[in-house]
């Protein structure tokens, strides 16, 4: 008797390669996605959210197209870069209230968002500016701002800071810090944090009698004082 056809399906195939698994697919999505959210992370940081989109896509290594379909406005590509950033800053928050020391646990909040806020053009105008205005972040930084005068008037009802200090100080602070956000990083972050350390020990109640160390001086490029510098 004749041997049977075989009925394998390898053996019907069109000479094409077989589809990826669904979970393959999903798996290279996930890849792609978190490519251009790096990507948009680091444009955004150097350049501002008003960077072009095609400086995004180049980054990350896809098409504007493709840029496109998964984020189809700047604004859902803004939200979804920063949202590891609103956790970040969260976690800053509860760290600074659980510091058994109110002044320091203000401090050191205030030398983190400083690093970020020289450091970080986007978050800058995100966090700070309200900018996109379509991008709304309203509620989270009213809980910024309510969890921050909690923490001054903390540190103002334990001693550590002057009594005449107030909350709306801080915004001071960091318009004056944000001012080094046009030197490179490596300058500017120290910078920061030496000019942070100056003035919060001016807001102090009394000075300490052993103030903490000034971080070194660093070498500021001053070619750039009278315009906005964009970085590379």
């Amino acid at each position: 008797m004749p041997d049977q056809p075989s009925h394998n399906p390898v053996e019907h195939t069109t000479g094409e390669a077989a589809a990826p698994a669904p979970d393959a697919l999903r798996a290279d999505a996930r890849r792609n996605r978190e490519r251009v959210l790096e990507a948009a992370r680091e444009v955004f940081a150097a350049r501002g959210v008003d960077a072009p989109m095609s400086a995004v896509a180049r980054r990350a290594g896809v098409g504007v197209a493709t840029l496109y379909r998964r984020f189809p406005t700047r604004s859902s590509l803004v939200a979804a870069a920063f949202d590891d950033q609103l956790a970040v800053c969260a976690t800053a928050f509860d760290e600074a209230l659980a510091d058994p020391d109110p002044g320091h646990g203000l401090y050191t909040l205030l030398r983190k968002v400083c690093t970020t806020l020289v450091t970080d053009r986007g978050f800058e105008t995100v966090f700070m500016a309200g900018f996109p205005a379509s991008l709304d972040y309203d509620r989270e930084r009213a809980c910024a701002e309510e969890r921050l005068t909690h923490l001054v008037r903390r540190a103002r009802d334990a001693g550590r800071l002057r009594e005449d200090f107030s909350p709306a100080d801080i915004p001071l602070l960091l318009l004056a810090v944000s001012g080094l956000a046009s030197q490179p990083p490596e300058t500017a972050v120290p910078a920061a944090h030496r000019l942070l350390t100056y003035l919060f020990q001016s807001f102090q109640a009394a000075p300490p009698p052993r103030p903490a160390p000034l971080p070194p001086a660093p070498a500021l490029d001053l070619s750039g004082l009278h315009r906005p510098a964009d970085r590379p």
